[in-house]
């Protein structure tokens, strides 16, 4: 019997707001997650038994641009070979419903680039490639 259990598409609210609270990331409200999930192409829940330790996400138009959110490991199980699992998951995902040459992005957190340049992801700037750039929008004074 395997340790850990993968779970497609089975990323509830509960979850969702549970496991990133605990590596405090951004709160969002319960209706802004309902619609956020509601709106998701693609999730993976991983659990150890019945307790959920990693997610992770997949958002966009499902062809040519994809975009993933929301990795997140239990502080306890980080190390474990947990977050591998998860985004094979969502590359497999993506390269089964992208079309050729399709864009595959996300924004890490400071000290994780190294853990996604193991699945291809460059850092930006890079050749050909600006900086990646973002905004908070509606964000109270």
């Amino acid at each position: 019997m395997e340790k850990y259990c993968i779970e497609r598409n089975a990323l509830t609210p509960e979850i969702y707001e549970n496991l990133r609270a605990k590596v405090s990331l951004q709160y969002y409200g319960r209706e802004d997650v309902e619609e956020a999930l509601a709106h998701t192409l693609f999730s993976v829940v991983i659990r150890e038994g019945q307790v959920p330790v990693g997610i992770g996400r997949i958002v966009g138009d499902g062809r040519i641009v994809f975009f993933i959110k929301d990795v997140v490991v239990e502080p306890s199980r980080q190390h474990m070979g947990i977050g591998r699992m998860i985004m094979e998951e969502l590359m497999g995902y993506i390269r089964q419903h992208g079309c050729p040459n399709a864009y595959a992005g996300l924004m890490a957190l400071t000290g994780k680039e190294g853990f996604y340049e193991k699945f291809g992801f460059r850092v930006r700037p890079h050749e050909g490639q600006g900086s990646g750039m973002t905004q908070l929008v509606n964000t109270p004074s």
